[in-house]
């Protein structure tokens, strides 16, 4: 084929040429590309570069507009006949390198291996997913380890266990440690073993000078004498200790904000105001999380000055606006701290619920998920307490608390509420949907802590 093209255009021929195998150029870096990053062009949406014939119709009538301008005028003095040679190069030049039929797609690819969260996540829904009715909701109670810690074990599959002072009387670090390992032994899924080893009043393992020189001091007193830094290192040795025996949850921070000396939970608490007590709670839970400890922040929604819940029924009057203004801030530091689990209160806040004490008010606990977006372990203060047995029996407590939107309960008679709370799953009073997104959320805090 022949080109007539008058020697005037002869620069506009040129130009032309490199504008056509500009475009050749690009369409086969576009074939480099989309075989060298195949697989990250099907994340972005399978964008795929094709070499049919649409693309080679464009340069096709881009060449003949381009050719129409330049045909020969009625000068013919000034008219040129290219070569062959010269035609059939450039039609040589236009010949694609590719079938136009064929459209490029990538190489296929490995699917993406899952991260470590989503094979923990596929691992505990395995889990769950074999287990039976009763093994789930004995792994909803946290129980007063018993005599026989065991027979407890093996016959209710509890989820885990709270020592008090009377598991470390008299024994020694190892004699402990042997104990609680035979425990875990015992156990198809391992354990939560958890105290409350607040310092000062209330201590259960530094109690006594087999395991500690002296208890530890209260959380107000090593700040007054080292500030946020000796409470840090406070909190890591309490870590130390705990982890050392086989425990795996303390049972604190107290996150309650009390100033009045003469309260009950005065002594057990920082004494501050909301934010000094805020610093310390994130200090506290920060430490223990680093160190591998589990912890519990409680009494949430916050005791206030209230009296004490473990010798009756207590009503706390205050408005909420003194709740979002005070007391929720410290649970608030404690849950973006990483804390993974909240313990909540038998008090009866009016201005919440007020006909039903915390721990078993689902209005209370709504506030928690979605208020204070926690998405951890929602435990009960110990069931036994006189401000729920007064309030109701033991079994319509524990259907109650699971009701509320407990995951776990923390209880002394488990041996009656246990099998309370699963006859009212078997005749429909509890779903097992609740019963099942309860014990994912407890795996999952023993799989952060090291235990599954």
């Amino acid at each position: 084929m022949n080109f007539i093209i008058p020697q005037v255009e002869e620069k506009r021929e040129v130009k032309f040429f490199k504008m056509v195998k500009k475009l050749i150029f690009q369409r086969q870096m576009c074939i480099i590309r989309k075989k060298e990053e195949g697989a990250r062009r099907m994340q972005n949406g399978n964008r795929r570069c094709r070499t049919g014939k649409g693309w080679y119709v464009g340069i096709g009538l881009v060449l003949l507009l381009a050719l129409t301008g330049c045909q020969k005028r009625e000068d013919t003095g000034n008219q040129r006949t290219p070569s062959p040679t010269k035609a059939a190069s450039v039609t040589e030049t236009l010949t694609p390198t590719t079938n136009p039929e064929t459209v490029l797609t990538p190489e296929p690819t490995e699917p993406a291996e899952p991260d470590g969260e989503q094979q923990t996540e596929a691992r505990l829904a395995e889990l769950l997913a074999g287990m039976s009715l009763e093994e789930k909701v004995g792994q909803m109670f946290l129980a007063r380890c018993p005599e026989d810690a065991i027979g407890g074990i093996t016959e209710y599959a509890v989820g885990g266990y709270v020592l008090f002072k009377r598991d470390f009387e008299g024994e020694t670090r190892d004699s402990v440690t042997e104990k609680l390992k035979s425990f875990q032994e015992a156990s198809d899924i391992p354990l939560l073993l958890a105290v409350d080893e607040e310092g000062g009043t209330v201590v259960r393992v530094s109690a006594f000078r087999a395991f500690r020189d002296a208890p530890f001091a209260s959380p107000q007193k090593v700040f007054s004498e080292g500030g946020f830094a000796a409470l840090a290192e406070d909190a890591r040795e309490k870590a130390e200790l705990l982890l050392s025996l086989g425990i795996s949850v303390n049972l604190a921070p107290v996150c309650d904000v009390s100033e009045q000396k003469s309260a009950y939970m005065y002594e057990r608490s920082f004494g501050r105001n909301a934010e000094e007590t805020s610093e310390y709670v994130k200090t506290v839970v920060a430490a223990m999380k680093e160190a591998g400890l589990g912890c519990a922040l409680k009494h949430f929604p916050g005791y206030g000055n209230n009296a004490d819940t473990h010798t009756g029924i207590v009503y706390d009057s205050r408005s909420y606006e003194t709740y979002t203004e005070s007391d929720f801030k410290p649970f608030l530091a404690g849950i973006e701290a990483g804390a993974g689990a909240v313990l909540v209160s038998h008090n009866i806040v009016q201005c919440m619920d007020a006909d039903m004490p915390a721990s078993i008010s689902e209005k209370v606990h709504r506030v928690l998920r979605e208020e204070l977006e926690f998405d951890g372990v929602v435990i009960t203060d110990d069931l036994y307490m006189d401000a729920i047995a007064e309030f109701t029996g033991e079994e319509a407590a524990a259907v109650a608390a699971v009701l509320a939107g407990n995951d776990m309960l923390c209880c002394t008679n488990f041996t009656v509420q246990l099998p309370a709370v699963l006859a009212a799953v078997k005749d429909g009073r509890i779903s097992v949907e609740q019963i099942d997104a309860a014990v994912l959320r407890i795996l999952r805090w023993k799989a952060e802590l090291g235990l599954l």
